[in-house]
């Protein structure tokens, strides 16, 4: 298994390749400490990132984001898989009762397709 390990690429390197618009860079300045440690993408920290590359008011973006964590956490709890490009596809491979939780061993499989940029918010917002 340590194979597998040795051959992923760090976050910061997929996030490097990416053309830097306005708002990317925004939301690289956001997250650059972040970046340097590749640690875990915390949800504060996700909420920000997309505010930055949307230009949706936080206000407005944090129940949505919260809403679909929560949809996607119940989706892999049904043991069912997700076909959520640009993300990838997400299958639940093995489940595991703990004393603490639930284990979930999943398979993530992402293309090589560069990633979408979205230049604006689907809806207007209202003020």
């Amino acid at each position: 298994m340590s194979n597998s390990t040795s051959n992923r690429k760090p976050a910061a390197d997929t996030t490097a390749k990416k053309p830097a618009g306005p708002d990317e860079t925004a939301a690289a300045e956001a997250s650059s400490d972040a970046g340097q440690t590749a640690g875990d993408l915390k949800k504060k920290e996700l909420i920000d990132l997309v505010v930055a590359r949307s230009g949706v008011k936080k206000k407005d973006a944090k129940p949505v984001i919260e809403t679909m964590l929560a949809v996607l956490g119940e989706t892999i709890a049904q043991e069912r898989g997700l076909a959520l490009q640009p993300l990838g596809k997400l299958r639940v491979t093995r489940t595991e009762d703990k004393d603490n939780g639930r284990i979930f061993v999943c398979k993530l499989r992402r293309t090589e397709d560069a990633p979408r940029q979205f230049k604006d918010p689907l809806a207007a917002t209202a003020e």
